[in-house]
């Protein structure tokens, strides 16, 4: 039963009892502020201690849960490792537990200790075994004499948190003072202690429909699940209390999107009028016929910004889809209609393929098209921002360098960003408020946002991409442009290099170039890879010294980078060696052949960008993947990938699956949520349903949702998302 003492989900975790303001700042390290933090602190994993296994029932090549008494343990040294080994029994039988690098675990087990033990059951030398097991100990023969209690034995473990039951598995915390069973007794405490009238924010209408169980109900059963709840359910976070706990946050997720999406629709923003001219000039610019899948992308771009609101738009696409030829389409718009747009690459060298792709497709024309980026010399940056800013030029092509105070726009009409992924949230924003007119010319103008065309070469899953761009609309490129062929893709081991070079030999000479890619420019012996610089030399003077061989990378001054780019788009280089700086924006239709080196170092969806620089021309294209050392079985699962599949959109899938969304974009500036509950890969499902029900509920009250449930969601969705994700903020 509750005690007198009761707290709400706001009261700070220093309050409840055991913590203190000591274990709270640890805690704090952890997100962990207020007893609403600590109940969604939930269990990475469950144990079914309800059942434990006994030894003599365990099997190789099992997960199991094993209560026993320890025998004896020590650590053994070899000549590569310390080795810490633990036996526990049951009766006669016995199970031994391995931990390699163990000597921190000297002295943690004494003999008669009862220890909970969980890992993949092995088999040696007929032994049954666990290597690096988890663990807990249970109870301590050392202490058992202190204190005074009439239950017996028996009675404490039944009534322990730790056995006869499905025991909740966190992680710990406080640099490991905080453990899991720290944990438990806590959360029990803070439960126990938990006012009883907790607040509904999600409307009634809505838990109705999807069946969700109370918060109070869900708090309690997703730590201290019910003996008959279904253990499959438990670990794959599918229980009731589970589904209501990821519902809740996804929701006020896309609450907040909702509701930003509205927010944008009614700012002013600029009606662009596409007339003939600018139909005329799209028509003159196109170098080949345009996709379904182009047409229909920039119908949907063109019908937007022919709206009063600014457009917020994601133009998505698998590499060589031709999303820049849409985009140079979209700036025409608003070029024709007198303004100013600006496109802006994460790097110098994507800066500057896009600028000479303006130069050659719009220049004719008569656009005045310029570059910024911080590599540019003081006087030219100068010359360069004062032609912005008194509207002479009209395409204004850069990286952040746009972003600086000292640069000012005339009229700025359309944003165009690049490989947005790159790019936090918070920079597009900085971007799209250097507009200040309606009016092309007219600085005192009434404030309009300027339409904003995001542009992404990594296939992003839908779901993921309602969630990361959640207040962008979507369009998708889904078709590659005429005369594109099959990239072959093999996979051969370094042992085999004679073979590929060889080969990359015979394409040459049939009038073709190849790609070479090393994952580093310097020799490093810790990695044993080569290094372009050493097989750029080797390349070159050994094995094909009758070629012309180019190197290019990343420490490569710019107008080095752009001469070596020059010459191999020109034909006059046959091989150029890199490294990842050509993973966007080097196009070489001529380019037939892709060696990558120590493949199984690179990530999949890189590994799929690389390869999207060949397969440009109507000759047939292959991307060769040599590997060299061990593979570990994750690098074997890339590479599978990759020879299994073309589509960018399964292959971003699968990359998802490896690695989980945090690195998939790298950075959490990229602007993805940090979800407590809620797993944006596992969960798509319920993302899809939380989006429909958001913009039911922010279409407005009606015979189910009163205003005041509306009301309370959006205070409850300000409070979760808008300090930690820009909701509300932004846009």
């Amino acid at each position: 039963m509750p005690s007198a003492r009761t707290h709400d989900l706001s009261t700070p975790v220093q309050y409840v009892k055991g913590i203190g303001p000591r274990l709270a700042e640890m805690l704090a390290t952890k997100e962990i502020r207020t007893v609403d933090d600590l109940l969604h602190y939930l269990p990475f994993r469950y144990e079914d201690r309800l059942n434990p296994r006994g030894i003599a029932e365990l099997r190789p090549g099992e997960m199991a849960t094993v209560i026993a008494e320890v025998r004896n343990s020590g650590l053994f040294r070899t000549r590569r490792m310390p080795i810490f080994q633990m036996i526990a029994g049951q009766g006669r039988a016995r199970l031994k537990c391995l931990w390699f690098h163990g000597a921190y675990l000297q002295g943690r087990f004494q003999p008669g200790q009862l220890v909970a033990l969980y890992g993949k059951v092995e088999e040696d030398r007929g032994e049954l075994q666990i290597v690096q097991p988890q663990f807990e100990i249970l109870s301590d023969p050392s202490t058992q004499g202190e204190g005074s209690s009439s239950a017996s034995p028996e009675d404490q473990l039944a009534s322990s948190l730790e056995v006869g039951r499905i025991v909740p598995i966190y992680e710990s915390a406080g640099q490991g003072r905080l453990t899991a069973r720290w944990f438990r007794r806590i959360i029990r405490s803070a439960l126990e202690n938990l006012t009883a009238d907790l607040p509904e924010n999600i409307p009634a209408a809505v838990r109705a429909r999807l069946g969700l169980i109370s918060t109070g109900e869900a708090l309690w059963k997703v730590h201290w699940p019910d003996p008959e709840e279904s253990f499959a359910a438990l670990q794959a976070a599918r229980t009731p209390a589970h589904v209501r706990l990821i519902f809740e946050e996804l929701f006020f997720l896309e609450l907040g999107l909702e509701f930003k999406r509205r927010q944008m629709r009614a700012q002013t923003g600029i009606a662009f009028q596409l007339d003939d001219r600018a139909r005329g000039v799209i028509k003159k610019i196109l170098p080949f016929h345009p996709t379904k899948a182009q047409k229909k992308v920039l119908g949907e771009i063109a019908a937007d910004m022919e709206k009063p609101y600014p457009m917020r738009r994601l133009l998505q696409g698998d590499v060589g889809s031709g999303k820049t030829i849409v985009a140079f389409e979209a700036a025409i718009i608003a070029i024709e209609n007198g303004y100013q747009v600006a496109l802006m690459a994460p790097t110098e060298i994507l800066a500057q393929q896009h600028f000479f792709s303006a130069r050659r497709i719009l220049e004719n024309a008569g656009y005045r098209i310029v570059l910024l980026t911080g590599s540019l010399e003081q006087e030219r940056k100068r010359e360069t921002r004062r032609h912005i800013a008194q509207g002479n030029a009209q395409l204004i092509i850069g990286t952040h360098a746009l972003l600086e105070e000292k640069v000012e726009f005339e009229s700025l009409g359309l944003v165009i960003v690049d490989e947005q992924h790159r790019f936090g949230v918070m920079q597009r924003l900085k971007l799209m408020k250097k507009s200040d007119s309606t009016e092309p010319g007219k600085r005192t103008a009434a404030i309009a946002e300027p339409d904003v065309l995001v542009m992404t070469a990594t296939p992003i899953p839908r779901t993921l991409a309602l969630t990361l761009y959640g207040d962008l609309d979507l369009s998708v490129l889904d078709e590659l442009p005429p005369g594109r062929t099959p990239i072959v893709t093999k996979r051969v081991s370094d042992e085999r290099s004679a073979e590929v070079w060889e080969f990359v030999r015979k394409q040459i000479a049939s009038g073709h170039q190849a790609y070479v890619v090393y994952p580093v420019i310097e020799e490093n012996e810790e990695t044993e890879i080569k290094a372009a610089l050493k097989m750029y030399r080797e390349l070159s003077t050994h094995i094909f010294p009758e070629l012309k061989v180019g190197l290019l990378h990343g420490k490569l001054d710019n107008d080095l980078k752009e001469h070596v780019m020059r010459l191999f788009q020109q034909g006059e280089m046959q091989i150029l060696v890199a490294t990842t700086v050509i993973e966007v924006g080097v196009d070489v239709p001529n380019a037939t052949v892709m060696v990558i080196e120590h493949a199984e170092r690179f990530g999949l969806s890189q590994l799929h960008q690389l390869r999207g620089r060949i397969g440009r021309g109507a000759a047939k294209s292959y991307c060769i993947l040599m590997t060299g050392g061990k593979i570990t079985e994750e690098g074997e699962r890339r590479l599978d990938a990759m020879t299994r599949h073309t589509d960018g959109f399964r292959i971003a899938e699968l990359d998802l699956e490896l690695r989980g969304p945090g690195e998939f974009f790298g950075t959490r500036q990229a602007g993805l949520p940090g979800f407590t509950v809620a797993n944006i890969i596992r969960d798509r499902d319920i993302l899809e349903i939380a989006k429909r029900e958001a913009a039911a509920v922010m279409a407005g009250p009606n015979s189910e949702i009163s205003r005041e449930e509306i009301d309370r969601a959006v205070r409850q969705m300000r409070a979760r998302w808008q300090n930690t994700y820009g909701l509300v903020e932004v846009g």
